[in-house]
């Protein structure tokens, strides 16, 4: 009987650790070795005044919608029951899971592209002259959904829900992995959290990271990581399948991505 594909594959993910357990467990279901070194940690927003303002004018919003899990989970981790009327927004099927999750009653998402791009060629996000939206976000988030729904006549309400810091202190534990333990692969998951690694690690430690193959869930993180200077990036579709998926199809076939 021939050994899983991802048997013995040392993979390193950069998530923050509560996202990572998941996409984790199931790559070591399939054999491999999984070190969990997370680029960015996810904090609470350092002043909450406009988020508790928002939320107690849910009702009054046409739309909410949430750029992340991350979002759900900070915005609403006080939060009893949404409004049954309030339509929310999700850019791909991990946050729009978390709202269900929440009692979310009516939820829209992309089946396709998972990103702003994709929620915003929803046939619901057209014609909104006048609908009152509330965006749950990182501090410094992307602003095109934004952007694009005040073009079309939109009021949009941008709220920070949390903020992305570096864990200084997971560095030296990955500088040390990347240089010692000879590992197969990195998934990097946002631009950002590849910046900051790329700012804090050593030089050694850098170099080693950009040889990897690097598995991103986005095109525009995969320009980004070329851009950076990383030798192979590999992209996947969203979500955790698709990174897992994306992983066994390289290592079934290397020599095809080289």
């Amino acid at each position: 009987m021939s050994e899983p594909v991802l048997a013995r594959r040392r993979i390193i993910l950069t998530r923050p650790r509560e996202q990572a357990e998941a996409l984790a467990d199931r790559l070591r279901a399939a054999g491999a070795v999984v070190f969990i070194h997370p680029a960015i940690a996810i904090a609470p927003a350092a002043d909450r005044s406009a988020l508790d303002a928002a939320l107690t004018r849910l009702a009054g919003y046409d739309f909410a919608a949430f750029v992340s899990g991350n979002a759900v989970a900070y915005a609403l981790q006080n939060v009893i029951e949404l409004p049954p009327a309030l339509i929310c927004l999700a850019p791909g099927p991990g946050t729009a899971q978390a709202l269900r999750d929440r009692g979310a009653a009516r939820v829209l998402a992309p089946r396709e592209q998972f990103d702003s791009e994709g929620l915003l060629a929803l046939p619901e996000l057209q014609a909104v002259a006048g609908r009152r939206v509330v965006i749950f976000r990182g501090d410094g988030g992307r602003e095109q959904l934004a952007e694009t729904l005040r073009a079309r006549g939109a009021e949009v309400e941008l709220v920070s829900c949390y903020r992305r810091v570096a864990p200084l202190e997971e560095m030296p534990a990955l500088a040390r992995r990347l240089l010692e333990d000879q590992p197969d692969a990195a998934l990097i998951t946002s631009s950002e959290g590849l910046d900051k690694l790329l700012a804090s690690l050593s030089d050694a430690a850098v170099a080693a990271l950009k040889a990897l193959p690097i598995f991103v869930p986005h095109a525009r993180i995969a320009a980004h990581a070329r851009a950076s200077g990383c030798a192979r990036v590999i992209t996947t579709a969203g979500a955790d399948a698709g990174l897992y998926e994306g992983l066994e199809h390289y290592f079934r076939e290397p020599l095809t991505h080289v």
